[in-house]
């Protein structure tokens, strides 16, 4: 009964993260990479002692490819964005990466993607239809299993209170996407609407086992005729699954941080936005998202 009856403290914090994240989004705004508007990346990796950044501008400046931009790829490697480019200019970006003396500066291609702008323009719209027709299919089914819920929250409530969590569970790792993007230079990719539509899943997933309980003891005290307040209703069903959140969360949580640490370069980000959405989530399943039915049932009860 600890969150339940400390429900306002943790809707405050709920507040303040929101606000954090949601000005992190609009002062650092959110890049699109060359999935959304087009354009070319490079990745290279150095067999011998890496050329320094300053002396990689020049050498690529020469090349007038317009606007670029050439970043840090690990320990040994650098990442070149720019315009879409011919096969003779992608010849042209390796010989300046390796300073023309491929002999004395010897570089591996790791990556070559090259992505058109109205495929990446196509490819924005289907991201935004993709979330947006992931939350619809997921209030549709709420409001329907939670049809026939006993009083004092009727079933579509649970539907709508799920969507606003599930709007705080993406808004937050999307916060902390935009501040790793102003201070790493990452941007947002196609991995980046992969990550959102995992957690999609994975934070309703969360929300509905806690909400499946509480309809259970509804059910259960309507037939036994036991008269119990809606608080302490709420309390039971998340004392009963707290166990399953934290167990789930952490799991998720570990082998996230496995990746981060052992994985490729390619899903860093991917993982960390993963990661940061699962904390988000597991925090949203247990101390906002069931505890946010009390003042909801207060507001309904005049219509039972």
């Amino acid at each position: 009964m600890y969150i339940v009856n400390h429900r306002t403290l943790f809707f405050w914090i709920t507040g303040i993260i929101l606000a954090a994240a949601i000005a992190a989004i609009l002062f650092f705004g959110l890049p699109l990479g060359i999935d959304f508007t087009g354009g070319s990346l490079v990745e290279v990796t150095y067999t011998g002692a890496e050329p320094s950044l300053t002396a990689l501008d020049s050498s690529i400046g020469v090349l007038n490819l317009g606007e670029t931009s050439l970043r840090q790829a690990g320990d040994n490697g650098v990442t070149l964005r720019s315009r879409s480019l011919t096969p003779a200019e992608h010849n042209a970006v390796l010989s300046a990466l390796s300073l023309g003396d491929a002999t004395s500066t010897p570089i591996v291609e790791q990556q070559f993607t090259s992505v058109g702008p109205t495929l990446g323009s196509e490819l924005a719209t289907k991201a935004l239809w993709a979330l947006f027709a992931v939350i619809f299919a997921i209030v549709l089914y709420i409001a329907w299993a939670f049809r026939k819920v006993p009083p004092p929250v009727p079933g579509w409530v649970y539907g709508l209170t799920v969507v606003a969590m599930l709007a705080i569970d993406i808004i937050v790792p999307t916060g902390f996407y935009a501040a790793l993007c102003h201070f790493t230079g990452a941007q947002v990719d196609s991995l980046f609407v992969v990550a959102l539509l995992a957690l999609l899943g994975y934070c309703v997933n969360d929300v509905i086992v806690i909400f499946d309980r509480v309809r259970e003891h509804l059910n259960t005290n309507e037939k036994t005729g036991l008269k119990e307040a809606f608080e302490v209703t709420i309390g039971k069903s998340i004392t009963e699954t707290l166990t399953r959140s934290i167990n789930t969360g952490l799991t998720v949580a570990l082998a996230l941080v496995a990746l981060i640490v052992f994985g490729p370069a390619a899903t860093v980000n991917f993982a960390l936005v993963m990661l940061v959405g699962v904390l988000a989530g597991t925090f949203s399943s247990i101390c906002r998202s069931a505890p946010l039915l009390i003042p909801l049932a207060q507001r309904f009860a005049k219509h039972y």
